[in-house]
């Protein structure tokens, strides 16, 4: 398969992803509200916590960019084509910091919910809708890992790239440990809910169990961050697009 036709087919399995992944989130979304009313929980409450859970952001966020960058492949391949020239070498670096970025969390949502969650009912409304619940936690993150290695037109991204990955991470642990004493149970009545349960310290093991899995997963989330960037500085075009036809700038030329 040529270069061009392997663009072409990757980027549509990204827009089919996509597609799917906003499926499998929309299900599961009604399948709580509609439990949420059945049983008449506070149904704003049952929303907010839906959307509190990583691996419903990340998907999300996955979806948004695997969306973003096949579009982007097409709408550029379109317009080289009219115009008689040659495609882009290599995705923006705004795309490729964001695609970086879903893929981190992707590959850590498939990790930890494979690893300690698979089998644990987790707070999410409703019982598991079974399609989506492996779209979410198995399919996409392996479409997604998948990308990192075979997906077109990579870019080179700085190391200092990695901070940026992280931050949405640190971010969503403090917002989730700051909420959950905040909010009543719409399921339990308990006065506090967590997405999950190694984040609870009303569970065994309290505070110190919280932060040696917080500290865990944080160490695991840098790790394949810095494996994501890696590989794009080992396959990709620096910030400085190369010739069409010459060899791949070298990852080293990055600052």
């Amino acid at each position: 398969m040529s270069r061009s036709a392997w663009a072409i087919t990757w980027n549509s399995v990204r827009l089919v992803m996509a597609v799917a992944i906003v499926a499998a989130i929309t299900t599961q979304l009604s399948a709580s509200i509609a439990t949420a009313t059945d049983l008449g929980r506070d149904l704003g409450t049952t929303i907010a916590n839906f959307f509190s859970f990583f691996t419903i952001l990340s998907n999300a966020a996955a979806a948004v960019v695997l969306a973003w960058t096949a579009l982007w492949y097409f709408a550029r391949a379109r317009a080289a084509g009219a115009a008689g020239a040659a495609g882009a070498d290599a995705e923006p670096s705004g795309l490729a910091v964001a695609l970086a970025s879903v893929t981190t969390y992707m590959v850590i949502t498939g990790i930890v919910y494979n690893a300690l969650l698979r089998g644990i009912e987790l707070p999410q409304g409703s019982e598991p809708v079974p399609w989506s619940n492996e779209v979410l936690h198995l399919i996409a993150p392996l479409v997604l890992a998948a990308d990192l290695f075979v997906g077109p037109l990579r870019r080179a991204l700085p190391w200092r790239a990695i901070w940026v990955v992280v931050a949405f991470p640190i971010v969503w642990v403090v917002y989730t440990l700051v909420r959950g004493p905040l909010v009543t149970n719409p399921a339990s009545g308990d006065p506090f809910w967590y997405p999950y349960p190694f984040l609870n310290p009303n569970n065994p093991g309290g505070w110190p169990s919280v932060v040696v899995y917080v500290l865990g997963i944080a160490a695991a989330i840098i790790a394949i961050a810095a494996l994501v960037v890696w590989w794009g500085r080992r396959v990709g075009r620096a910030e400085r697009s190369s010739p069409v036809g010459a060899g791949a700038s070298a990852a080293s030329d990055i600052p």
